[in-house]
């Protein structure tokens, strides 16, 4: 099981990060794309990442809006290194 990190860990790793946030114990990132098309193609590779890695986020989409978060579901829905993890795989998605 994955160990939670502490506020201060979590604001280092932030740095690494461009463009998540910490809120409520998870970590958040929303994406816009120009079109429904590209948010859905989005979508779909996060998925794909996230089953590889075994770590599955809340997405939310409306039109060309996606919102990701991420946390640990066996870490007490708590911020761990898997969500920082799976945060650096969805960010080379965009690469």
């Amino acid at each position: 099981m994955a160990a939670p990190l502490s506020e201060d860990q979590i604001r280092e790793k932030l740095k690494h990060l461009d463009g998540w946030k910490a809120e409520g114990n998870k970590l958040k990132k929303n994406y816009k794309f120009a079109d429904f098309r590209q948010a859905i193609a989005f979508i779909v590779r996060v998925g794909f990442e996230a089953e590889d890695a075994m770590h599955h986020p809340e997405l939310f989409n409306v039109y060309n809006n996606v919102s990701i978060q991420l946390s640990t579901h066996d870490a007490g829905d708590q911020i761990t290194d898997k969500d920082f993890e799976l945060a650096k795989r969805i960010d080379s998605i965009q690469s």
